[in-house]
C-alpha cells in the first residue's frame, strides 16, 4: 500500500475522531475514503485492514494528542471548520426594512430568571438592528404585580449584559400607565371594548359556546361608569374590560378577550399606586406603536394573537409594526417553564436558578458556557417556526471550539495509586499549559512519592513500564506491599501506556460537579447532579475563579471556587 493512501486514511480518521470526542470507526473512515477518493474503490478489500489498524491507534490517543498531530501534519482540516461555523443559516432578509430605521424591542416579563429562550429572542432582535442599523429597546413587560419582583428586573439586565447585548432605550411598560389608561378610555368610547361583570366561569362557558354575554350590549354610559368603578369600587374578579372581537371566530383569542383587569398586589416599582392593570395583549400593542417599533418579533406560541394585536391598533387608529414569529427554544430534558422549575426550587431539589443543570443564563455562565457560543448556536438554527428541542451537545460543539484554546490543561486523578520513584533525574519539570497554544508553562516540583492515575488496562507488574506525561518513563521494580519504580531513559521510542501524575506533597483535593439531564421524559432525574471527589495539581489554587480548565482525559471544567469545579462538557 502506498504512503499517500496511508496518509489519507490517517487524516480522515484523525479528523473524524477529533470531531466526535476522540473516537472514530472503521466504517466511517472507509466511507469517507471511498466517497472522496473514488480511485481507491477498487482497493476496498485491501485497505480495510489498514484502516482498522490506524483507527485503533488513533482511538488510543487523547484529544490533546489527536489535536497536536492534526496541528503538525494536517492543519488544513482545522482552519476551514472554524470559518464554517460562522452564521450557518443566519437570519433571512427583513421585510420592509429601511437602512438605519429598523427599531426592535425585547419585552421580557420580570417574573423569573432569563433563559436560553430569552437569549434567542434578544439575539434575533439585536442581530437585525446590527444588520440594518437603527435602535434597540429593552422594555420590561411589568403589568402583573402578582408575579414580578425586583430581583428579576436585575437578573434580566445582568443576563443581557453577559450576552453582550446593549440597548439604546431601557424602559418599563409600567412607566406608561397613565397613557395606557387614556387608550383604555379611548377604546371604550370608540365602542370597541366594554366592561364585563360576569362571573369568570360564565365568561369561559360563553366563549366556548361562542355566545356574547349581556354586558356586551351595555351602552357607552354604562361602560364609562363601570370603568370608573374598577379603580375604586369593584373587587378583583368582579369586572374586566373586554375587547369587542368576534364571538363566532374560529380563533378563540378573538372571542372578546381581556384588555384590563383588577390586581391588588404590590407592584415592585410602583407599590400600590395602581390596581387596574392592562393585559399583555393590550399593553404590548400600544407600547410597540408608541415606541416606534418597526419590526416586532415573538415566539410562535403568540401567532394566533397577531389578529388581536392588529385589531387593537386598528380600533385606536394607531400605527402597526410588522410582526414576525420564531420557534421556541429549549433543550431536551432542560425545560424552561417556570411552572416546572419553581417547584424544584421550592422543594429544595435545586438550590437556585444558577444551578448548572438549568437552561437559565446564570446556570449557563456557571457551567462554563460562553455567550459567544450561545450566539453562534442560536444563529445556526436560523429563523424558523418549527419548535426547536435541541440536544445540548449542539451548543457544546460551538462552546468547545471557543474555549479549547484558552483552557489550561491540568493533571487530574480520580483513583490514585502511590508510586515511589527512584533515580529521578531532576527535582522539577516544566509542563506546557496547552499542547498547541502559548499559554505558558508551569513548574512542577518532582519528589519520590507521586500519585498516579493508572487505567484498569495498565497493569503494574514487575518490569512493566509507564510513561508519566511530561516527566518520562518509569519501570516497576516492586509492587508489594508498596509500589516502587525507577526512572529510566531506556526505550524512549516505545509507546508505553501513558498516565497522569501529581507529587504527593502538592496534591489538592477538589469536588467536581457534573450536571446531567434534568428530566427524563416527564420525570425529574434524581441523579442529575453527580459529585466527584478528585485530586489535581496545586496549580489549581493559583488560577482565578471562573478560569477555564481541561482536566486531562476528563473534559472541560470551570473553576467555581478553590475547592470546586463544574464540568462543562467533553
Amino acid at each position: 500500500m502506498d504512503d499517500q493512501l496511508k496518509n489519507d486514511i490517517r487524516k480522515f480518521a484523525l479528523q473524524n475522531a477529533f470531531e466526535h470526542d476522540g473516537k472514530t470507526q472503521d466504517k466511517i473512515v472507509l466511507s469517507k475514503i471511498l466517497g472522496t477518493k473514488p480511485e481507491y474503490r477498487s482497493k476496498a478489500k485491501e485497505i480495510i485492514s489498514e484502516i482498522s489498524e490506524i483507527v485503533s491507534e488513533i482511538n488510543k490517543l487523547s484529544l490533546e494528542e489527536q489535536r497536536s498531530e492534526i496541528e503538525s501534519l494536517f492543519p488544513d482540516i482545522l482552519e476551514p471548520k472554524e470559518k464554517q461555523a460562522k452564521e450557518e443559516q443566519g437570519l433571512p432578509p427583513l421585510e420592509g426594512a429601511e437602512n438605519g430605521k429598523v427599531v426592535t424591542r425585547f419585552p421580557p416579563e420580570p417574573n423569573g430568571y432569563p433563559h436560553i429562550g430569552h437569549a434567542k429572542a434578544a439575539i434575533i432582535n439585536e442581530e437585525y438592528v446590527n444588520k440594518y442599523g437603527g435602535k434597540k429597546i429593552l422594555r420590561m413587560d411589568d403589568t402583573n404585580p402578582e408575579s414580578e419582583r425586583l430581583e428579576y428586573y436585575a437578573a434580566i439586565k445582568v443576563g443581557l449584559e453577559w450576552l453582550g447585548i446593549h440597548y439604546d432605550v431601557v424602559k418599563n411598560t409600567s412607566d406608561d400607565m397613565e397613557l395606557l389608561y387614556e387608550k383604555g378610555m379611548q377604546i371604550i368610547n370608540s365602542d370597541s371594548a366594554y366592561v364585563c361583570t360576569c362571573k369568570r366561569d360564565d365568561i369561559s362557558k360563553n366563549r366556548r359556546a361562542m355566545k356574547a354575554c349581556k354586558c356586551s350590549k351595555g351602552d357607552l354610559k354604562q361602560n364609562n361608569e363601570r370603568w370608573n368603578k374598577m379603580f375604586e369600587k369593584y373587587k378583583p374578579g368582579e369586572a374586566i374590560v373586554r375587547f369587542r372581537g368576534d364571538m363566532n371566530s374560529e380563533n378563540t383569542v378573538m372571542r372578546d378577550p381581556v384588555l384590563f383587569r383588577i390586581i391588588e398586589g404590590k407592584h415592585p416599582l410602583l407599590g400600590e399606586k395602581y390596581r387596574v392593570w392592562p393585559s399583555y395583549d393590550f399593553a404590548v400593542a400600544i407600547e410597540d406603536s408608541i415606541d416606534g417599533v418597526t419590526h416586532a418579533f415573538r415566539s410562535k406560541e403568540y401567532e394566533l394573537r397577531n389578529e388581536l394585536y392588529d385589531a387593537i391598533l386598528d380600533a385606536l387608529k394607531m400605527r402597526k409594526p410588522k410582526m414576525g414569529e420564531f420557534s421556541r427554544l429549549e433543550f431536551k430534558g432542560m425545560p424552561v417553564s417556570k411552572r416546572v422549575l419553581r417547584p424544584l426550587i421550592e422543594e429544595g431539589k435545586i438550590a437556585s436558578y444558577d444551578d448548572p443543570r438549568l437552561p437559565t443564563l446564570e446556570a449557563m455562565k456557571k457551567r462554563g458556557i460562553t455567550p459567544q457560543a450561545i450566539r453562534k448556536f442560536i444563529l445556526s438554527l436560523g429563523f424558523t417556526k418549527s419548535d426547536t428541542l435541541a440536544p445540548f451537545d449542539a451548543l457544546e460543539s460551538f462552546n468547545r471550539k471557543i474555549i479549547d484554546g484558552e483552557s489550561i490543561r491540568l493533571f487530574m486523578i480520580q483513583n490514585p495509586k502511590k508510586i515511589t520513584i527512584k533515580k529521578l533525574p531532576s527535582k522539577h519539570v516544566e509542563v506546557p499549559n496547552h499542547p498547541t497554544k502559548d499559554l505558558g508553562k508551569r513548574r512542577i516540583e518532582v519528589e519520590e512519592n507521586v500519585l498516579v492515575e493508572v487505567q484498569a488496562e495498565n497493569n503494574l507488574e514487575i518490569n512493566s513500564h509507564l510513561r508519566l506525561m511530561g516527566l518520562g518513563n518509569i519501570k516497576i521494580v516492586n509492587n508489594a506491599p508498596e509500589i516502587i519504580a525507577e526512572y529510566t531513559d531506556d526505550n524512549m521510542d516505545v509507546d508505553f501506556p501513558k498516565a497522569q501524575w501529581i507529587p504527593e506533597k502538592n496534591v489538592h483535593k477538589i469536588k467536581i460537579l457534573i450536571p446531567k439531564q434534568l428530566f427524563i421524559e416527564e420525570t425529574y432525574n434524581e441523579d442529575s447532579l453527580e459529585e466527584l471527589e478528585v485530586y489535581t495539581e496545586s496549580h489549581f489554587l493559583e488560577l482565578k475563579e471562573d478560569a477555564k480548565i481541561q482536566f486531562m482525559r476528563f473534559g472541560y471544567c470551570r473553576k467555581d471556587s478553590q475547592n470546586q469545579a463544574i464540568f462543562t462538557h467533553k
